[in-house]
């Protein structure tokens, strides 16, 4: 797969997507990029274009409604150009208890993290198969790794992604496509604060999107089966020994981490 290559990033303009974005251009690749608010997205396509000189194309889509993940499929498809590069990045978080949290909002984050991502892959992947060429990155998390009091169904919806990015890698093999799953630390994006998270102790010491973004994306050209950028010391040390503890204990511990009115602590 040699020249420029033409990348798909949802979620385009949230600060991960905006890395992705960048980490592309910079190498002189096409954009398609989606995320909900069509004017953001033009914004976002003025910048690109001035700062790289690349090709940006913006198609705005809601993934909460699977008419309009099927319309940004077919959308790209008439545009003539082969997408090379899937970056499934859309997606958000919320903290509250299941019990609490607005049923809308809930099903609206399965809908988008788990139901969006599992048709746009279904959508793309028969292309790429069929071309023998094509390389995937889905945004999961390192919260994939352990239940999530206070964020049970985020925590939940990565838990899949990541499953279900790990058998699709298995069954890629030999396609000449491969699918990448990102499972970043704590980042400095906008993401905890539409979450209500910033005031916690797992988001007090969070990374450098744009240094996750491009191990992610390195990742991705080599195939890897799974990366996990920027993870915070305290997490790397801990997390391997999660499976070997009990479960009770690691579950309180992710519920105190996510205690308001603790940011002001640093477990770094």
């Amino acid at each position: 797969m040699n020249g420029p290559k033409t990348a798909l990033i949802t979620g385009s303009y949230g600060g991960l997507g905006v890395a992705f974005a960048a980490e592309h251009a910079k190498r002189g690749g096409t954009l398609i990029l989606s995320d909900l608010n069509g004017d953001r997205l033009k914004e976002q396509q003025k910048e690109l274009e001035a700062r790289y000189g690349v090709k940006v194309i913006t198609i705005p889509a809601d993934l909460t409604k699977p008419e309009e993940t099927e319309s940004l499929f077919s959308e790209a498809q008439t545009l003539g150009l082969s997408v090379d590069y899937l970056i499934l990045n859309a997606g958000f978080c919320g903290q509250g208890t299941l019990a609490d949290r607005p049923m809308e909002k809930d099903m609206a984050m399965i809908t988008v993290n788990v139901a969006a991502n599992t048709r746009l892959l279904k959508l793309f992947l028969p292309d790429m198969i069929e071309r023998g060429a094509g390389k995937i990155m889905l945004i999961s998390s390192i919260s994939a790794k352990i239940s999530g009091p206070r964020q049970a169904v985020y925590f939940a919806s990565k838990a899949f992604l990541t499953s279900l990015g790990n058998a699709v890698w298995r069954e890629l093999k030999d396609t000449g496509v491969t699918l990448t799953t990102v499972m970043p630390g704590i980042l400095a994006t906008d993401f905890a604060e539409k979450g209500q998270l910033e005031d916690t102790l797992l988001f007090s010491n969070r990374a450098d999107p744009a240094k996750a973004a491009a191990k992610a994306y390195e990742a991705m050209l080599r195939g890897k089966m799974n990366v996990s950028p920027c993870v915070q010391l305290p997490l790397r040390l801990t997390l391997p020994l999660a499976p070997f503890l009990p479960k009770a204990l690691v579950t309180e511990l992710v519920f105190l981490l996510q205690k308001k009115g603790t940011s002001g602590v640093s477990f770094s």
